[in-house]
């Protein structure tokens, strides 16, 4: 081999060694790109809402807000995607009063007003937290656990440990791992991930009736992860397809809109 290409060979090595070193050590924040909020933010909304805090095991704050319906039928816990802040997806989560249901929607730690060190764990046991203080108002039978995006994980996690009516996934991913592997081929980025999140695992153990939404042209979380974690459910439910969909404008397509308020008007 000439000296020449040999050096191209080790430059490409080395360059590769140092993007993934990076990666490594900065990924946390290439995950969780996370809008925080000052202490003393004070949110607003056209609709009722209340504000409060949970504590978790290690001292860590969690910030929630509870947007409440006029006469609910149930309350909608919500596991948002993984940008933003509660100032951002209390707004998106918001119609949901319009159909009668009160919303629990809460910030993971680094967000908002949360704190915290995030670990998959802690991560974990905030969510399954979170679906508790659901349950100090309203029965099992009363509560719908929705995802969106990164969310997708943890409400498939709490849907696995708990017994909620309804179980709805909006752009889930089959695991973090399987997504950076499938957009990112040419570098081996997924095996240095501290999160691979892996939302297929939890699938089985989910008895609830399952409805996923995921639209063909998404170009954040590929229809093909949605189609893949689907296959781990079992028969209940319903997989969704919106054709010409991508990542942010589900909730604006006349299939999404008709397929929910369905679901939702079933409850008395």
């Amino acid at each position: 081999m000439a000296k020449s290409v040999r050096r191209g060979v080790y430059a490409i090595v080395i360059t590769m060694g140092l993007l993934l070193t990076g990666l490594y050590f900065f990924q946390e924040s290439l995950i969780f790109p996370a809008q925080q909020l000052r202490g003393d933010f004070q949110f607003e909304s056209d609709i009722p809402f209340s504000e409060g805090f949970l504590e978790a095991k290690d001292g860590a704050r969690l910030n929630f807000l509870r947007l409440k319906a006029k006469e609910p039928k149930g309350i909608i816990v919500y596991y948002h995607g993984n940008g933003g802040s509660l100032e951002r997806w209390k707004d998106i989560v918001s119609p949901f009063t319009d159909m009668g249901w009160d919303i629990l929607v809460w910030d993971y730690r680094g967000y908002g007003k949360s704190t915290g060190k995030r670990t998959s764990e802690a991560l974990y046991d905030d969510a399954q937290q979170i679906y508790v203080k659901a349950l100090e108002w309203f029965e099992e039978d009363n509560i719908l656990v929705y995802g969106r995006s990164m969310g997708t994980t943890f409400a498939t996690y709490v849907s696995a440990r708990n017994n909620p009516s309804v179980l709805v996934l909006e752009s889930p991913f089959y695991s973090l791992q399987s997504l950076v592997k499938e957009k990112y081929s040419i570098l081996p980025i997924y095996k240095v991930l501290k999160f691979e999140l892996p939302t297929f695992s939890f699938a089985a153990a989910v008895s609830s009736p399952v409805y996923l939404f995921h639209g063909t042209e998404d170009d954040v979380v590929p229809y093909e992860q949605g189609a893949a974690l689907w296959s781990e459910f079992g028969s209940l439910g319903e997989f969704i397809t919106i054709e010409g969909g991508d990542h942010n404008n589900l909730s604006e397509t006349l299939i999404y809109q008709q397929k929910l308020t369905e679901l939702l008007s079933q409850f008395p």
